[in-house]
């Protein structure tokens, strides 16, 4: 520190840290990283699920443990409870997972209704838990024509949101009918090249941080509201 914290009587300096480089050394963890991967078409051949497919065969290959998810009788969000089997398997793939793949076809400009649904689903909090606070996240996108980016770019607005470390590459397929052959495989091309790019960083991403996320992610706002609310419940008057 370049100046003392007396000099910022504003803080509140029980609940101000130094970051600490100590704390960002940790064993690592044994286990294969854990992607889970969502897709945005129900479609019956559906290219932003083919290209989730080819990503997962990818991550295989690459040492990671990959589960799919599919979207296929997921209610639309507060159009069921919580308690719903499809929604249940989605927040609990979420919370076993340390990495994430979000792929939506480009839709009227956006990422597909289908997609947004599985995010909105994923809770920001439940109870002490973010499910996906610190885990790490890689965006794609396929396209009907040329190549285009604002699927893209509106997941990188909601994976900020959802507080995720989203790696700076990413994939945009444009023109997607033509890059899978008839046993739908991606042919070899520069988007594949791309795509084996951004998966290659994804997991390079989360073997630095899955261990450290939580110091990561560790705020001083939160740190101090934690504490003032805290004051505000064990202070309060007793019932009468």
């Amino acid at each position: 520190m370049t100046k003392p914290l007396s000099d910022l009587p504003q803080l509140a300096p029980e609940h101000f840290r130094v970051p600490d480089p100590a704390r960002l050394q940790r064993p690592p963890s044994a286990h294969p990283p854990r992607i889970l991967l969502l897709y945005g078409s129900l479609r019956p051949r559906s290219f932003s699920r083919l290209l989730v497919e080819e990503s997962a065969r990818l991550l295989q290959a690459m040492g990671a443990d990959v589960q799919v998810f599919n979207p296929s009788g997921l209610p639309l969000p507060d159009d069921a409870p919580d308690s719903h089997p499809k929604v249940q398997e989605l927040r609990e793939r979420v919370l076993w997972s340390e990495g994430m793949v979000w792929c939506s076809p480009e839709r009227h400009g956006a990422m597909t209704g289908i997609m947004k649904a599985q995010i909105d689903w994923i809770p920001l909090a439940a109870g002490a838990v973010r499910p996906t606070q610190g885990k790490t996240l890689a965006v794609m996108q396929v396209c009907g024509g040329s190549q285009s980016f604002n699927a893209v770019n509106q997941m990188r607005v909601l994976g900020r949101w959802m507080r995720m470390i989203t790696i700076p590459n990413q994939s945009s397929v444009a023109k997607a009918f033509m890059e899978f052959d008839d046993n739908d495989r991606m042919k070899p091309s520069p988007y594949l090249d791309r795509v084996v790019d951004v998966l290659e960083e994804l997991l390079k991403f989360t073997l630095l941080t899955r261990d450290v996320s939580p110091y990561l992610v560790d705020r001083y706002s939160e740190r101090k509201e934690g504490a003032e609310e805290l004051m505000k419940r064990v202070n309060q008057p007793k019932a009468v």
